[in-house]
Parts: C-alpha cells; structure tokens; sequence
C-alpha cells in the first residue's frame, strides 16, 4: 500500500473525526480509507485509533505518529509549493549548450543580452563538446541544447528559432589550381570537405534542384574543423555564413556557384519534455526566436 496515501487517509479521519468524512474529502471509499488504517496498524504493529460507534480518538501511539504525518504531509506540501513558484519564477541556473561556429558572435550577444535582461537567471553557455544523440544534453545536465538539424526524436522537445545562410566556398590558392566550377556537374572533379551529418549537397537554380555528392576528401563533424579544412586550401566546403563573413569579406575564401540558392539550414532550441516547462526555459527559448528575428544570421 502506498504509504503516502495512508498517511494522508490517517491523518484526515484523525481531523474529521470520520471514515466516511474523510474519503469524502479525499475523494475516495469509505472501505478504502478503512483499509488504509488497518495498514498502518498492521505495518507499525500498534493500534493508532480507538474507534467507538459515537467517535474516533487517538491512542498514545496515534497521537505520536499524527504528529509525525502532519509534520511530513506540512513538508511536503510547503516543499512542493516552493519548486512550483520557482518554476514560474525568471530565476536559478540554466545551463545551455550550443556549436562551437556559431558562439563566435550571433550565441554570444544573444545570451548576454539575455543575462542582462533577467539578472536572476544565472545563464551558463557552454560551445561545442554536442552529442551525438540529440536527447544526450539532458543526461549531460543541460536545460537547452541548439541544434542545426531536425530533430525527430520524440524524447524531447524542440523550437525553431532562426534560420542560418549556408555559402559554397573555397580558398582564393585551391580554386587556383583547380578545374572552373561553372555548374553543380563540375563540383564532380573536385575535392569536398563534407560535414558528417549532412553528406548531400543541395543547390537550387530557378526551381531546377540539384542535389551533389561530392568526392570526399575531408570530414568533420563540426563546421569549424571544415573552415580551417577550407582555410588551408583541402577543397570545396559548404559553410554556414555566419562563421566565415569575415573570411568572406576579406578574400580568405571564395564563394562558389553564387546563381545557386542553398537552402536555409534550421536552428533549433532542444529542452525536456513534460507538461510543464519552467519559466527560465521559456523565457531563453523566446528570447532567442525574437533576438534571431531581429538580428538574422
């Protein structure tokens, strides 16, 4: 028997002087709450109530053992009320985790706008260490992981927060000494630098989508392992921009079949599921949507 209840059923029939008072109150049967204290008696091996058929009085055991439930039952319920006020409450510690790329910037001025917002939350941003699983964050001891791609597992939950540019790009020394790239069929006879979980790239002309293995020449499952690849003249590497703008604008790196449009890869914010999400959690997550609508990357 479930010894929360029995002491709750206890303590009610001790306070309302009544079986049948008392599963009224607690929603249940008359037998039920009968059973409860024959439980207690049997478990505790004493006798917790002297029943007559005009009342019901505590034995000097009852007596005990009632204020020891109403002490605990009082706990629990007090402990109970402060967790659910902090969890509708913008305060406590909330641990995110993000890529490595893109805390550079974007990840950065975001969560210290944040912190700066809600001085109660303590925000611990984390880049890079991502697990493969995309459910791994929670047992890592993360309320709020960012991911760059659709997450279908149903153990946890996820937003979209922003969508980020992709470039097709390569450094000014290989395409030196590489064939011309003029269309998606020419990427064939050069060297790609491939990120591990998005091996398929897609480029799109006026509707007419192309979709390019290229030969791999180098992987990595982090962009900014493939930015350094690219950097150093390995090959032909699809980048999210806002990782290489700067080499972009400086002539580090050329893009690549720019008549071609790259689909948007998505960002999206991954926390627990459960019916009830706490207050910091939701206040990061729309934090991040409106932040990202204002400043796109």
């Amino acid at each position: 028997m479930d010894q929360f209840l029995t002491m709750r059923s206890f303590v009610e029939v001790v306070k309302k002087g009544s079986y049948t008072k008392a599963a009224n109150h607690l929603g249940t049967s008359r037998a039920l709450v009968s059973r409860h204290i024959l439980d207690l008696e049997d478990r505790l091996q004493v006798r917790l109530l002297n029943r007559t058929t005009r009342s019901i009085t505590l034995t000097e055991n009852g007596q005990y053992y009632y204020d020891f439930c109403e002490r605990i039952l009082s706990e629990i319920k007090e402990t109970e009320g402060a967790i659910s006020r902090r969890m509708q409450k913008a305060q406590g510690s909330l641990a995110v985790v993000a890529p490595k790329w893109i805390g550079n910037y974007e990840i950065a001025d975001a969560a210290t706008s944040f912190s700066l917002e809600y001085p109660d939350i303590n925000l611990k941003l984390s880049l890079g260490g991502m697990a493969p699983n995309a459910y791994d964050f929670i047992d890592q001891g993360y309320d709020v992981a960012l991911h760059t791609r659709r997450i279908p597992d149903s153990l946890i939950r996820a937003k979209l927060i922003a969508t980020i540019e992709f470039v097709l790009c390569a450094s000014p020394d290989y395409l030196k000494n590489a064939p011309e790239i003029k269309t998606p069929e020419d990427l064939g006879q050069h060297k790609g630098l491939i990120q591990s979980n998005d091996p398929v790239w897609r480029l799109d002309a006026d509707g007419d989508l192309n979709k390019v293995r290229i030969q791999q020449a180098f992987s990595s499952n982090t962009y900014v392992v493939l930015q350094r690849a690219a950097l150093k003249g390995l090959g032909v590497a699809m980048l999210p921009l806002p990782l290489i703008r700067e080499d972009l604008a400086e002539g580090r790196l050329v893009p690549i079949l720019t008549d071609h449009s790259i689909e948007p890869r998505p960002l999206f914010a991954a926390f627990a599921p459960g019916n009830v999400t706490p207050m910091k959690v939701r206040l990061f997550i729309d934090f991040l949507t409106d932040w990202f609508r204002d400043h796109p990357i």
